[in-house]
Formats: structure tokens, sequence, C-alpha cells
């Protein structure tokens, strides 16, 4: 049985770039890694991404809710299952925790609801590990004032994003044994060790 692994938190804290280290230290070990994201990870995926992230013209949260959640049905049936069935190691950016807080939290809908949403279209899979790279939305936002444009959800005021991060932070409270939490302030090399440490155990299971 293979590995499930995801990464959390706000814009630009650094999610690709610790997934990217993280496949190349696993490959490294003789694991082998699927690395994908969501949304985005299927055929389907991309159109959903477009749909959610970069249409012109308002969508309902309840509707970017169930969109988030189709692309998620759809990206565990055909992609992650098969992967940990096979005994890879799937490393993933962002997965039914980013749906809690973005439009649970952020959008102000219930997330007990928006949570049971994805629980219900993923068949109950949760993640072996969930890295929270913790940061200051302000932080984030300095970091992709570089963008020449923003998504949907970079987009938003910094409110949105207070709402977020606090929601995150609340999931690895309540699920302290999946989660852990990353100042993603530090170093790279500091966040990756530390990512590295926890994840280690589970190569050994």
């Amino acid at each position: 049985m293979g590995a499930f692994i995801t990464l959390e938190g706000g814009d630009a804290v650094g999610k690709s770039t610790q997934a990217a280290a993280l496949e190349a230290w696993l490959t490294g070990r003789g694991e082998t890694v699927l690395r994908t994201r969501e949304p985005g990870g299927t055929d389907l995926g991309v159109a959903v991404r477009e749909l959610v992230l970069h249409r012109r013209g308002p969508v309902a949260a309840r509707a970017e809710a169930l969109l988030y959640a189709a692309d998620r049905a759809q990206h565990v049936a055909e992609v992650v299952r098969p992967a940990l069935a096979r005994g890879d190691v799937v490393v993933q950016d962002r997965y039914l925790d980013s749906s809690v807080a973005y439009q649970g939290a952020g959008r102000v809908l219930d997330a007990d609801e928006v949570r049971r949403l994805s629980l219900w279209a993923v068949e109950g899979l949760l993640p072996d590990l969930t890295v929270l790279l913790d940061l200051d939305p302000r932080i984030g936002r300095a970091r992709r004032a570089d963008r020449e444009a923003y998504d949907r959800l970079e987009a938003e005021a910094d409110d949105f994003h207070d709402r977020v991060r606090a929601a995150f932070l609340a999931l690895a409270e309540a699920e302290p044994a999946r989660f852990l939490v990353v100042d993603a302030s530090l170093p790279q090399e500091a966040v990756q060790e530390a990512v590295r440490a926890a994840v280690a155990p589970l190569l050994t299971r």
C-alpha cells in the first residue's frame, strides 16, 4: 500500500516548491512517486480549474464548492486511488482541506457541509499526512507582487485570506495526528527537513 501526502496552505506559501523537493527526495530513496494537484490533475480537472479560477463573471459560492468536489471525485477515482493501489507515494498540492478553508471559511459556507461533500466525493479517503505550510497572508501577497495577474482566489481581500488561514490552523488543531504545521517563513531547507522527518515513518510501515 502506498502513502498519500498532501500539502496545504494559503497562496504563495511554497507548496509547489516543497512538493517538488519532496518528490526528488522520495525518488532518491527509491520510491515511486506520483506528484499531482487539485484542481487540474485530470483532463476534466483542467476544465474545472479554468472555470473556478479563471472564468470571467460570478460563480456562486455553492457552485464553486460543487465544482471543486466534482474535480476531486474524478481525480481520486482516476489518479490517486490507482496510484495508491500500485504502492506509489502520492504527493499532492491541495486536497479537501482547501475546500473547507476556502469555500467553508473564505466563502462563509457551512464548513462541515463542505467537508461532508468532499468526503462523499472521495468515498472517505483521507491523506496519511497533511503538511500545512503556514504563512501570514500579507507575506504571501508580497511574494506574489511581481505577478501580472491573479486568479479568482488570489485576488480576494486580506480578510478573506485571514479567514482561510485561521480555518487551516483550526483543521490542524482538530486532527493533530494527520497534520504537520510548518512555519513557511523559514528557509526552504528548514521546511524540507521538517517535512522529510514527518514523511520518513510512512515509508517503513
